[in-house]
């Protein structure tokens, strides 16, 4: 019984840790800009990049679960060497966000209690450090994930009550929008790469993997722990968006400093401001914990020093976050070159992914992968690549130049 109850708390662990782990500083600035940007239209942006994640993250999940094999061990596998690049890829991608993470994180502590920004840097670091100096960090993880993505849900919740949203017309655009969709297709596939670029899909399916919930025989919950964080994840986004749209139906101008609490402040005063606060406060904690797990989740495989003494390495990882953003204070250029590897990781991870499960020396020789999730896999590839290698070639041009 207690098994049981345990694999239960790793399941739901791994939901809201990739959840939250995509619920970042980035994802609330992004729903809070487009909102204000395509108003109720957004709507429809939503429901499309959330089915394109689910297709990306359960296709993803299935090979890694099914094996057993993290990420990176899958990509050596289906080409010799590649998991190092994979490796690399993700780990400087989860680097770099992580240090504007720490940055989003001292904003939510400036925002909720006036904390100086310099002095929130280090309190986001050692929160974060914390929770892997415990004694069972992972389930510590798990335990601080789901109190903070409850506490996002319902503080949203709230402003939402006090805003009072057109809901109906959100509705009416979200299977019908007002907006070209042609238009509306960029956003759609930023929203997708915020959901499941980068580290994100994998934080999940490799605190699976760590907990042993494995095999064939496992698919069933797999895939619902799946689901279920990308579910997380949209009842967050859709939440913020009902929050911020019920103020820029006025007519407002958001800030585009920090246009969610400009959002919160604007729609229910000063304490929609700090509930912004608190919001942005545990949308970054959450991150930087999800984006540390999983970066060196990614290297443990190749040393066992990594692999044994993981805690510390997170532990270190967290501090150079934290200690760039000291110095550095705004990252600009490291964050334009973490956008443009993340820019191209899902297609390449998840094309992988693809190649794996028609690989019965990786999968098993009874192993068949479900033939639409692989056919609407290779669909979000070919638009995911669409959108990721021009923004990766003119970020990257731009940067030389």
């Amino acid at each position: 019984m207690n098994e049981k109850k345990k694999g239960s708390g790793a399941l739901l662990g791994a939901a809201f840790l990739m959840a939250t782990s995509a619920i970042g500083p980035g994802f609330l600035t992004q729903t809070s800009t487009f909102t204000g940007q395509y108003q109720a239209s957004f709507g429809f942006v939503i429901l499309v990049s959330i089915i394109l994640s689910a297709v990306a993250q359960i296709n993803i999940w299935r090979v890694l679960c099914t094996t057993g094999l993290r990420g990176q061990d899958v990509a050596n596998k289906v080409l010799p060497g590649l998991g190092y690049l994979v490796a690399f890829m993700i780990v400087l991608g989860g680097l770099v966000f992580n240090i504007g993470n720490v940055g989003g994180c001292a904003l939510g502590f400036n925002t909720l209690l006036g904390i100086p920004e310099t002095i929130g840097y280090v309190l986001s670091g050692a929160v974060a450090i914390a929770v892997f100096l415990s004694k069972n960090a992972n389930a510590a993880m798990d335990r601080i994930t789901k109190a903070l993505g409850a506490i996002m849900i319902i503080v949203i919740f709230v402003v939402i009550v006090i805003v009072k949203p057109p809901v109906g017309d959100a509705l009416k655009n979200t299977v019908a929008p007002s907006t070209g969709i042609p238009v509306l297709f960029p956003a759609i596939l930023t929203l997708m790469g915020g959901t499941v670029g980068g580290y994100i899909t994998f934080a999940g399916a490799h605190r699976l993997i760590d907990a042993g919930i494995t095999g064939k025989e496992n698919l069933g919950q797999i895939t619902k722990s799946s689901v279920m964080g990308i579910g997380i994840a949209t009842i967050v986004r859709v939440f913020l968006f009902l929050a911020v749209l019920g103020v820029v139906v006025h007519g407002a101008t958001l800030d585009s400093a920090n246009p969610a609490a400009s959002a919160f402040l604007q729609g229910a005063g000063e304490l929609g401001y700090r509930f912004a606060g608190l919001v942005l406060l545990c949308a970054a904690v959450t991150s930087i914990i999800g984006a540390a797990y999983t970066s060196v989740s990614f290297l443990k495989t190749f040393s066992k020093s990594i692999e044994k003494n993981e805690n510390i390495v997170i532990i270190i990882f967290i501090v150079i976050s934290t200690a760039i953003m000291l110095v550095l204070g705004n990252p600009a250029t490291l964050l334009v070159v973490a956008g443009a590897f993340n820019g191209l990781i899902l297609p390449i991870t998840l094309g992988i992914c693809l190649i794996a499960s028609q690989m019965p020396s990786v999968m098993g020789p009874d192993y068949k992968h479900p033939v639409i999730l692989l056919i609407l896999g290779i669909l979000v590839v070919i638009l995911a690549a669409y959108m990721g290698i021009p923004t990766f070639v003119t970020n990257m041009g731009g940067l030389i130049q």
